[in-house]
Parts: structure tokens; sequence; C-alpha cells
């Protein structure tokens, strides 16, 4: 089951969950914390907003500036912008000729089998090429312009080596701590998909099971700005 938090609410929850008797770990990498038992079984997952910082390390949360990138990438189409405390001042979409029309197959999943030989599987590559150097080039601007606290990526297994193996090189590399892997899928990106990820990045997400039902209720006993939001998986 997953509750959705507005900014307010996961704040006093983290506070709440910072000071209560439950142990509790944090994940930076996955950006959430963790409650767990006394045996040290994890019950409650906490996915924070990625406009509050490392609970650890920033104890003062809502005093922090938090600037972050989402970056979403699939064959032929790429969706990325810029925000500042959750307000996007930039962004930009690509598209490329990848996807091989009769197959529906993107010319870098069919080199695995076929090869390259065939002029339009040429052209499809050099796409391809052009496609990774422009959201490179997009990516060296915001980093050379502003200070990036967050990495928020989706892409594929099979898409990382062309973003990182570009000629234009990617402002950071495939292991930056910054990076964060976001938790959804993401339909084709286009801007209102950009946008609809951001939302749901704003957002403070509890993640459990219905035997921690209570457990739950214990804790947004009291958290100001809850508004109740509930989905089941």
């Amino acid at each position: 089951m997953n509750r959705f938090l507005s900014r307010e609410a996961s704040l006093h929850l983290v506070q709440k969950i910072k000071y209560s008797a439950f142990p509790w770990t944090y994940d930076y990498e996955k950006h959430r914390l963790s409650i767990m038992d006394g045996n040290q079984k994890e019950l409650v997952h906490f996915r924070l907003p990625i406009t509050l910082p490392d609970p650890i390390k920033h104890p003062d949360l809502d005093a922090q500036s938090v600037n972050y990138i989402i970056l979403l990438i699939q064959s032929g189409s790429c969706a990325i912008g810029y925000f500042e405390n959750g307000l996007n001042l930039d962004h930009k979409v690509f598209r490329a000729y990848m996807v091989r029309m009769k197959q529906g197959k993107s010319q870098v999943k069919y080199l695995k089998t076929k090869g390259k030989s065939r002029a339009g599987s040429r052209v499809r590559l050099a796409e391809t090429a052009e496609f990774f150097e422009n959201i490179n080039q997009r990516l060296q601007t915001y980093f050379a312009t502003h200070k990036i606290d967050r990495i928020a990526l989706s892409c594929s297994k099979i898409l990382i080596p062309f973003l990182f193996n570009s000629k234009v090189p990617t402002p950071f590399d495939k292991k930056d701590e910054r990076i964060f892997k976001i938790p959804k899928h993401i339909h084709t990106p286009i801007y209102d998909i950009l946008q609809d990820t951001n939302k749901f990045l704003l957002k403070g997400e509890l993640i459990y099971e219905i035997p921690e039902q209570n457990l739950i209720e214990e804790l947004l006993t009291n958290v100001a700005g809850f508004t109740g939001e509930v989905n089941f998986n």
C-alpha cells in the first residue's frame, strides 16, 4: 500500500520519526527512511519529497534549498528539466529517429542481433549519436550554471552506455551519488510527462503492507498537512 503526503506533511513526519522511539535508517540513493522493528526488519519505507534534503546531514530540513535535474530518456525521446525547490525554470524535449518502423524496435536494440549494414540503420545510428550529444550539451549548460543537488533519472539500461559514452561528455559519471533512479514507470517523455514526474517527486510516499496499518496510523497521528490520500497496489 502507498500513502502520499505533501511536503509539509512529509517534513512533520520526518521530524516525528527522527525523534521517536522507532529504529530507523536513511538510504541516500533511494532518498527514503526505513522504520525497523527490534530485529532490524524493515517495516515501513518513506520516500522523501525531492525538495527535502538528506535528513542526517541537514537536520534543519526546511531551511535547505534543493536544485535538481529531471532526466527522462527512452528510445527516440527525452525530456529534461532544471528545477529549484520544485519550480521548473528550464526544460527541453529532444526527439530522434531511432526506431525501426516495421519492427517497432530501437536501432540500438537491433544492433544486438542484426548489425548496422543498411543505410537506414546508419541513419538511425547517426541520429542516436546526435540525440545523446544534444542531451549532454543541455546537461553541461545546467551544471555550468547551477549547483545541482540531485539528478532524478529514468533511463533503460540499454541506453545508459550511449549517454555516458557520447562524444559530448556527461557532466557526471554513472556512479555519481546524486543520481536518484525514479521509482515510477515513465511514459514516452514529453513536457507533460516531465511535469507529472515532478509532481510525483514532490510528494512523500509511505510504502507498507497491510499488517503495518496500525503503525502507519500511529505515525500519521497529528501530522500537519496530511490529506489521507491512499493508493492500493
